[in-house]
């Protein structure tokens, strides 16, 4: 397995804490940026159930406050200058496909070429019924939307005759600066690592650096050589959750991750039980200041 010495890092975005306030969220972005982070990841929800109805309910609800990805990067694309933005994930099956090909392209213009696509296919059922999405065919049908994006990207026009998408000769414009968009996968079940390797340009996985994550990435680069693709190009992007991880753990985590191979950390400072957007901030920059050498030994 290939070690690299250094990541990039991010910071996630507070999605259910920073409030609906527009100035919050620019002084988040510029404050992140301005402390050398080099991106910023947003998480992805359309719709919270209502628990009234639905006793035992676990996960997000109609009180968790989401701002629309696509929607927030075109704002961030116009108060920051440098910082990557990374959909972290964007729950694509329960979207269009041409119409996500749409947005991306256009915050990836908008920024310069600073998207980054991380896609999954999501747990909430009540979301995907009320986008009129099916959710038992989700894994698979996003392999194929992952294929229809990146057709989409590339050419003026395209002609597709999938199992779930029908294009007869039809294109975006804008398209992407580059291109296309890197898109990688979050999500650890064995067919999402399988995506990883034959289609992605990286994995976002979300667990300790243990015996099963060294497993996990020696499978997704197994996979990848399978598929006719070099694993030494694969990203992967570590999630440090501040608040589940004991803080003397934090350098633990971070090295182990390193000596996985990770190219990119974030850090999230949600369920900490910081109230305002100062108390992120202090908490993202003296967390950087003790664990950047430790990214970069």
């Amino acid at each position: 397995m290939q070690n690299r010495t250094s990541m990039r890092i991010g910071a996630v975005f507070p999605q259910t804490e920073i409030g609906a306030d527009p100035g919050a969220v620019r002084a988040w972005a510029e404050a992140v940026e301005g402390l050398g982070f080099q991106h910023a990841v947003a998480f992805d929800h359309v719709l919270g159930a209502g628990t009234a109805g639905r006793p035992g309910w676990y996960g997000y609800t109609d009180e968790d406050l989401f701002h629309e990805v696509f929607v927030l990067f075109g704002y961030l694309a116009g108060v920051t200058r440098s910082l990557e933005l990374v959909t972290g994930v964007l729950v694509l099956p329960q979207r269009q496909t041409a119409l996500v090909a749409k947005q991306a392209a256009e915050v990836d213009v908008l920024s310069g070429g600073r998207l980054r696509l991380g896609v999954g296919i999501g747990w909430n059922r009540v979301e995907y019924d009320a986008l009129g999405a099916t959710f038992t065919d989700r894994g698979a049908r996003s392999a194929e939307q992952v294929e229809v994006l990146r057709a989409l990207w590339g050419s003026p026009t395209v002609s597709v005759e999938g199992r779930w998408h029908r294009i007869d000769d039809a294109g975006i414009l804008p398209r992407p600066v580059r291109g296309r968009i890197p898109v990688w996968f979050g999500g650890e079940a064995e067919p999402v690592l399988r995506r990883v390797g034959r289609l992605g340009d990286g994995w976002l996985p979300q667990r300790p650096p243990d015996e099963a994550a060294r497993a996990a990435v020696g499978r997704v680069r197994e996979y990848c050589v399978r598929a006719g693709r070099d694993p030494s190009e694969l990203g992967f992007e570590a999630r440090l959750k501040l608040a589940e991880v004991p803080e003397a753990k934090w350098p633990d985590f971070v090295a182990g991750w390193r000596d996985l191979g990770a190219t990119h950390l974030c850090l999230s400072t949600m369920g900490m039980g910081l109230g305002t957007v100062d108390d992120h901030i202090r908490m993202l920059r003296s967390t950087l200041r003790e664990l950047a050498p430790v990214a970069r030994d």
